[in-house]
This record gives structure tokens, C-alpha cells and sequence, in this order.
């Protein structure tokens, strides 16, 4: 059975965005939907309200399930929709659910049903901690750049995100920029060391031109540059990203904590960056 995208939803803007990018990547994969609408009712019960909140939430994620599949219906006829009203807490649903996903989108900010996935919450509880991509989505993204944005540092984290960004680049037929933020030593500072900044920085433009060469050969049709910039890694990226329809950095995707898990360039990106942003795990083991 083929593994679906899945996304999260809760009627909010960001999560109306979200549905919309993740009905446009099925399409271009060829790959089914599953529109996922989670219904927590802990804070309701905490509140002890006298009205019944159980027919209201579950009347409300219906509605915000059909209009999503109608939105997608609309946009997108080809792709296959299911939808799933889930009881949960909106994070622990979306790490169930990516037990059979092949990529999960969420929206940047929510309410309703996805109250608690705020970007942060996203970051910690979702992003780096399942096996497949998570992709965070903006609301209000401008019309599309036709470049797609990767950072590598020749981990293995970074090479499966160079990897999952050179196969979007080819099905959007768009151009990709790897890049590489490098800095500076603090010794380099040091006035009684000698430190030639030109031959570093020909040293890491090589480096990448090496961590291209074999992608490259392998996706023959993909406009790829090489770029290595000393810079803090979050500024170059999030830089980048501004003229981006996509950017991709790499998880570290070990422990059990969030803190533990998505590494502090990854997180920062989430928090900073302005359009869409994909935290790419590589495999266990």
C-alpha cells in the first residue's frame, strides 16, 4: 500500500496553507492525502463546561475535515483524499500518524483542534522525532521563486536532506542552491597567527563541489549550485530562504527529548525562517 502525506488541520490559516502545500506535493509524488484533524478534550474537561463539548468538537473537525477535502477536491481532483478525525493530543496524533506517512506538513501557528502545535511545539514534539519528513508551512506565501534551498555540512543528517531536496527540485523542475555556512576560528583572530581566509574559504567552496558531484550525476536535470558562505549557519540559511519556495536542513534525530532531538541550527531555522520549511531525518541505524 502507498504511503500517504499526510497533514494536520484545524481550520486555522496556517493550517488552510498547509492542506494546499501538501495537496500539491501528492500530486507532483503521486502519492495519497490523508487530512488529519486531531480532537483533544482535555482542556475542556479540566474546564468542566456545562455545555456538551464533546457534539460541538466533534461537529466543528468534521466541518474543517470537509472543507479541506473539498478545498483539495477543488485544486488538486487528481490526488486520492481521505480524512481521519482523531482523538489526542495534536502532537502525539502526528507522531502516530507518521508511522504510516511518508511525510507529514503542519502549519506554522494553530488553533482548535491543533491549539498546542505552535511552531515551537512543532520543533520539539514532532520535527526530528518521526522517521519521515515534517514540513512546517507559512500562511501567506507569495507566489513561488522556482528555488528550493538546502543546508549541508557533510553529516549524514545533511546529506539525506540534500538528498530529499534534490527530488523536489526535479518534480517542481526548479533550481536547487546547496549551501554551506562555514566561520571563522576564534584564533583565526588572534594577531600573532597567521591565517589565510582566501585559501579556507577555496577549501570549503571544494568541499561542497564534492558533497554535489554525485547528486549531481544522479539527477542529471536539476539545476544545482554550490555555494559556501562564512556566516553563522541560521542567518545564511534564513537569508536564503527569503527568495525560496522551500528550505531543507537536516535533523540530528537521536534521544528522546525535543531538545535532544532537533538540532539548534534546524530549530532556529523553524523559528526564523519565512517560507516553508522541511526537517529531513535520516534512517535509523
Amino acid at each position: 500500500m502507498t504511503q500517504p502525506v499526510i497533514v494536520g488541520t484545524d481550520g486555522s490559516r496556517a493550517a488552510t496553507a498547509a492542506v494546499e502545500w501538501a495537496a500539491g506535493d501528492a500530486a507532483r509524488k503521486g502519492l495519497p492525502l490523508r487530512i488529519v484533524h486531531a480532537v483533544d478534550r482535555l482542556p475542556y474537561e479540566i474546564a468542566r463546561y456545562p455545555i456538551p463539548v464533546e457534539d460541538q468538537l466533534d461537529r466543528a473537525g468534521r466541518r474543517i475535515l470537509e472543507e479541506a477535502e473539498q478545498t483539495v477536491r477543488e485544486t488538486h481532483p487528481v490526488v486520492r483524499v481521505t480524512t481521519a478525525l482523531i482523538e489526542g493530543d495534536p502532537s502525539r496524533v502526528l507522531r502516530q500518524e507518521a508511522g504510516n506517512a511518508a511525510q507529514i506538513v503542519v502549519g506554522s501557528r494553530g488553533h482548535g483542534g491543533f491549539a498546542g502545535m505552535l511552531l515551537g511545539s512543532v520543533s520539539m514534539h514532532v520535527a526530528g522525532q518521526v522517521d519521515v519528513p515534517v514540513v512546517v508551512v507559512r500562511p501567506g506565501v507569495s507566489a513561488p521563486n522556482g528555488l528550493i534551498v538546502v543546508g549541508v555540512d557533510g553529516s549524514d543528517e545533511a546529506g539525506t536532506a540534500l538528498t530529499y531536496a534534490f527530488e523536489e527540485a526535479r518534480l517542481r523542475d526548479c533550481r536547487l542552491l546547496a549551501l554551506y555556512a562555514w566561520q571563522l576560528p576564534v584564533h583565526a583572530f588572534a594577531p600573532e597567527i597567521a591565517y589565510d581566509v582566501d585559501e579556507v574559504r577555496k577549501a570549503q567552496e571544494e568541499y561542497v563541489a564534492d558533497v554535489l558531484r554525485a547528486h549531481r550525476d544522479r539527477y542529471p536535470g536539476v539545476r544545482a549550485e554550490m555555494r559556501a558562505v562564512c556566516a553563522h549557519p541560521v542567518a545564511a540559511l534564513v537569508e536564503a530562504g527569503d527568495k525560496a519556495d522551500l528550505l531543507v536542513v537536516g535533523s540530528r534525530g537521536r534521544g528522546a527529548v525535543g531538545a535532544a532531538v532537533l538540532g539548534s541550527v534546524s530549530r532556529a531555522v523553524l523559528h526564523h525562517a519565512h517560507c516553508a520549511v522541511a526537517v529531513v531525518r535520516p534512517p535509523r541505524g
